[in-house]
């Protein structure tokens, strides 16, 4: 519940980059030191001795920070130009390291379609850029060199 109201008082406060990222999964991804910092702040709690300052500094170093981060790479990579959407998951593909699924492209694209993104996959496969190992939606794609 607690998070719901960050993100409430953030848009109120005119942040409004928790609806274009997701500040539930930059928690996951940082989910120790999230943890570690709600332990830290709500020491002596009980004898209203409890300091709000590590949650803070976790909040605005961490969450808010890496969120502008990520909505900053992913506005980057918006263009203007016919088949942008195409050219983002090419991007994204170029971007992960290893192998890879459908929901990575996904997460890094999150306003391109699961039918483009598959029909993307498709071309990129026939032209040669990648391979799938599998297949369905737990298929495992390589780049090739």
């Amino acid at each position: 519940m607690a998070r719901l109201i960050a993100l409430l008082l953030l848009y109120q406060s005119g942040f409004e980059v928790g609806r274009f990222i997701s500040l539930e999964n930059i928690i996951e991804e940082t989910r120790e030191g999230y943890y570690d910092t709600l332990y830290t702040s709500s020491q002596k709690w009980h004898q209203g001795k409890h300091s709000l300052l590590p949650w803070w500094e976790y909040f605005l170093g961490v969450m808010l920070l890496s969120a502008y981060r990520e909505f900053e790479k992913r506005a980057g990579m918006l263009t203007t130009s016919y088949g942008a959407k195409s050219q983002m998951i090419l991007d994204a593909i170029d971007r992960l390291s290893g192998d890879f699924k459908v929901s990575d492209i996904q997460k890094i694209c999150p306003g391109v379609s699961l039918d483009l993104i598959s029909r993307r996959l498709k071309e990129f496969k026939a032209a040669g850029k990648v391979e799938p190992s599998g297949r369905g939606p737990s298929a495992v794609w390589r780049k090739r060199p």
